[in-house]
């Protein structure tokens, strides 16, 4: 289990944010459709809001970044990763932003995410 002294011990029901980072999402077929590149958490409630996923890229050139709601995931032990129910073809219909344009977060940016996914599928604020 994740502990102050170790916390890339991942095999517990919690994981220190710096492990989410870099772990694999899957398609519920099994298709690797990228990495999390980061997690973006509410301040105040401290809960996770939106997983940014990391797709379609090579090699880390090129790639776009699509933030999904959290709750849009679901952890797979077997897999060792993430698992979305998505498709690719609505991954890549997704809002989605440069490595440059990540550094803006606003709530408009929220709004365009929830309102592509289903409306209220983030946390609420």
């Amino acid at each position: 289990m994740a502990s102050i002294d170790n916390p890339s011990e991942t095999g517990g029901r919690i994981i220190a944010a710096s492990k989410v980072s870099g772990t694999s999402v899957y398609s519920e077929a099994g298709e690797k459709l990228g990495n999390v590149y980061d997690v973006m958490l509410n301040k105040v409630s401290g809960k996770a809001e939106y997983a940014i996923l990391s797709f379609g890229g090579f090699l880390g050139i090129g790639d776009k970044y699509h933030p999904l709601p959290w709750n849009q995931l679901k952890y797979d032990p077997r897999q060792g990763g993430y698992v979305i129910n998505l498709s690719r073809d609505r991954l890549e219909g997704a809002p989605a932003y440069a490595a440059n344009e990540m550094s803006v977060w606003d709530d408009l940016r929220g709004h365009d995410i929830d309102d592509y996914y289903g409306h209220g599928a983030g946390l609420a604020s």
